[in-house]
């Protein structure tokens, strides 16, 4: 269903008891709010939870800024480089407020936040903004975009830059897989099948690359967010893999060392990505963090 959410349509997944405690997740550059499996949206039902997932701005069924033109992604990277201001169409904390207008539009006045890459960097201007509207916060492969932060290899950053060979969907779908295998976690591969159904749902549900290169443009432009972090009061756990290429571990670790009280969870092997494995301890450790927030 699409609810009006600070001022655009957004695209909204709200499953489970209406008046349990709800989890709202927030999901990453590109991805679309069926990139939460519904195997994990299940176990946090199963534990009483309302779990709300949304399309963020640009990407899947919600509201697009075509209009705003397609980004130059390497005159960006160099500004940023040269340290210069990079302007965006919108910004990370826009997305933030949609996150807001999404509980808004659903009645929520509280809910237990989690974000996942890009949507880990929407919820800290969340959390930061609107404490009162986070219960608690579980931040997943993310990052503050600190400067002096380890980026990932030149490697991994041309095949995030890359755009499929050819139009038509198998070709997105083959590069939806390639991205899949560079960043995923080597202790958890997926099978091939299910690998390929997850990328050809995605690409049939929509499809959407200039959406995706706006909100790394969003993203780029957003710089360091260190400052936010000692405005999040919110209980906080810090979910994040050992071997992630993309986002390396040491930036899960600055986080947790400048959230006060924030718990952590590195997982060995564990890479960008959401294995099946670890679903059953992703949805507890929400829950846990959750329970904090009640005591």
């Amino acid at each position: 269903m699409k609810v009006n959410a600070n001022g655009i349509q957004i695209e909204v997944d709200d499953q489970g008891p209406r008046d349990g405690p709800v989890v709202m997740l927030i999901m990453g550059l590109g991805m679309q709010l069926i990139a939460w499996p519904q195997a994990l949206v299940q176990l946090l039902i199963d534990r009483g939870f309302r779990v709300v997932r949304f399309d963020n701005r640009d990407i899947g069924l919600s509201q697009g800024f075509d209009h705003a033109g397609v980004p130059n992604m390497a005159l960006a990277g160099l500004r940023y480089a040269l340290h210069l201001p990079v302007k965006s169409p919108y910004a990370l904390a826009d997305m933030g407020r949609d996150a807001l207008g999404v509980l808004d539009a659903l009645g929520i006045a509280q809910a237990h936040v989690c974000g996942a890459s890009m949507g880990g960097m929407i919820a800290q201007h969340l959390a930061a903004e609107a404490p009162q509207r986070v219960a608690s916060l579980t931040l997943m492969m993310t990052t503050s975009g600190a400067r002096s932060l380890p980026q990932p290899s030149w490697s991994v950053r041309k095949t995030l830059m890359s755009r499929p060979m050819k139009p038509g969907t198998d070709a997105a779908v083959d590069w939806i897989l390639h991205v899949l295998r560079v960043i995923g976690s080597p202790g958890y591969p997926m099978s091939a099948e299910a690998m390929r159904a997850r990328a050809l749902a995605s690409v049939q549900r929509a499809w959407h690359p200039a959406g995706s290169a706006r909100q790394l443009l969003a993203v780029v432009a957003d710089g360091d967010r260190t400052p936010l972090l000692s405005r999040i009061t919110s209980p906080t756990r810090i979910v994040h893999g050992v071997a992630d290429p993309l986002v390396p571990v040491a930036c899960g670790e600055q986080l947790a060392n400048k959230i006060s009280g924030a718990q952590t969870d590195f997982i060995p092997s564990m890479g960008h990505d959401l294995p099946e494995a670890l679903l059953d301890r992703f949805a507890q450790g929400i829950a846990d963090n959750a329970a904090r927030a009640r005591t």
